[in-house]
């Protein structure tokens, strides 16, 4: 996991595409009044707040305070609360469990798994996009090669990116059954034009950079953007080379 210590307007006003993309998962997760439905992951609480439209009853989680400060403050009707996917648990079951672009930040995806499966009434429903295998292969490999270069250290993503086979066994091991796996790739426009790729990289990856001094960081960025300046940069405007994983299951 990040250190969470997001900055959530931050999130909020340059890498909104996130909680965007979300739109089409709330969709294929079809609430509907007087569900009860988790939001695992909930970040600034956009897509809870779209769940919550439906008429059902939504509870958002999120590992980091200040996301939750900010959906508390934005969405004053919805309970939001501070959680760790891997440490969670409320007195009654939910008819469905929802996550965007949250559980490649959990190491620990068997202890989510088993979370996100006695969380679940019978038959109810878990729909989940996260980063799957390959996922932003390029820019991991070009951080990793830059601060070697720079400091002869070797870090780490901290990401779990599973394979469909791998996440999709996982989930049948804990009772659920898989309805639906897709892996797809999807090229994200960032915003800032030449400075896109430095601010995703400075939101997204603080623990690669851990060990990384302040004084080195400039350096180390520039050799990231000078490397992939072929692969990820068009017309002025960078983009990341996500890859999606999407699982539509059911607790049996």
């Amino acid at each position: 996991m990040p250190d969470n210590d997001w900055n959530a307007s931050l999130y909020d006003q340059n890498f909104a595409f996130v909680s965007a993309y979300g739109q089409d998962l709330v969709t294929i997760l079809n609430p509907h009044p007087g569900e009860t439905i988790l939001d695992l992951g909930c970040g600034t609480g956009q897509l809870a707040q779209a769940i919550a439209a439906s008429g059902a009853h939504v509870i958002g989680i999120d590992s980091a305070a200040s996301m939750i400060e900010t959906a508390r403050q934005t969405f004053p009707a919805i309970e939001f609360l501070v959680a760790d996917a891997t440490d969670f648990s409320f007195p009654a079951r939910f008819d469905a469990i929802f996550s965007n672009a949250t559980l490649h930040w959990v190491a620990d995806a068997e202890r989510a798994a088993h979370n996100i499966a006695t969380s679940l009434k019978p038959d109810g429903r878990f729909v989940a996009e996260f980063g799957g295998k390959g996922n932003v292969a390029h820019i991991v490999t070009a951080v990793q090669e830059a601060i070697w270069e720079t400091l002869h250290i070797q870090v780490d993503s901290g990401w779990y990116f599973p394979s469909l086979g791998q996440y999709a066994s996982l989930l049948e091991t804990h009772g659920l059954a898989v309805d639906t796996a897709l892996l797809f790739n999807r090229p994200t426009l960032l915003t800032d034009g030449k400075n896109g790729l430095r601010n995703w990289i400075q939101m997204f990856t603080t623990t690669m950079f851990q060990e990384v001094p302040e004084a080195a960081k400039p350096q180390v960025l520039a050799k990231v953007e000078q490397q992939l300046r072929p692969l990820l940069f068009q017309n002025g405007q960078w983009f990341v080379d996500y890859r999606r994983l999407r699982i539509i299951a059911h607790k049996e």
